[in-house]
């Protein structure tokens, strides 16, 4: 699991006491961050890793260890989809209009990029799951 340091100073002192998310303390955990340290992680929640550039985030990406998942992280998604590191997006949509918030994709003037739909389905209370595959 990939996050960036605002999402983990959020999480972290939230979710390795969280039945639901009990699963996490046994996955490995980075954070891409410039400004923590080790002294900043959170010792109950399992191995955490801090990273200090996209580069090395392109490094973890060509291991052997599995997919790469992001939670929240708005800036470090933006940061990922620019530096063309990602293949899946996982998107959940909430019927629900705001008039302001935080952008998913960034305002960078980029190539269009196309994705190709794998999998949707929506629920009871309206919220439908969207997963695209990035086309290269």
């Amino acid at each position: 699991m990939l996050m960036g340091r605002t999402s983990y100073q959020s999480f972290s002192p939230v979710w390795p006491a969280m039945e639901d998310f009990a699963d996490y303390k046994l996955m490995p955990k980075y954070v891409v961050s410039t400004t923590l340290t080790e002294d900043d992680l959170v010792t109950n929640w399992g191995e955490t890793t801090i990273l200090r550039s996209l580069d090395e985030v392109a490094a973890l990406k060509r291991t052997e260890g599995g997919p790469i998942i992001v939670h929240g992280s708005a800036g470090l998604n933006q940061a990922l989809a620019d530096a063309d590191l990602i293949d899946r997006y996982h998107l959940l949509v909430f019927p629900l209009l705001l008039g302001a918030g935080k952008r998913l994709f960034s305002t960078t003037d980029k190539d269009t990029q196309k994705l190709k739909l794998v999998e949707h389905d929506v629920y009871a209370n309206g919220l439908q799951k969207n997963v695209f595959d990035v086309v290269r």
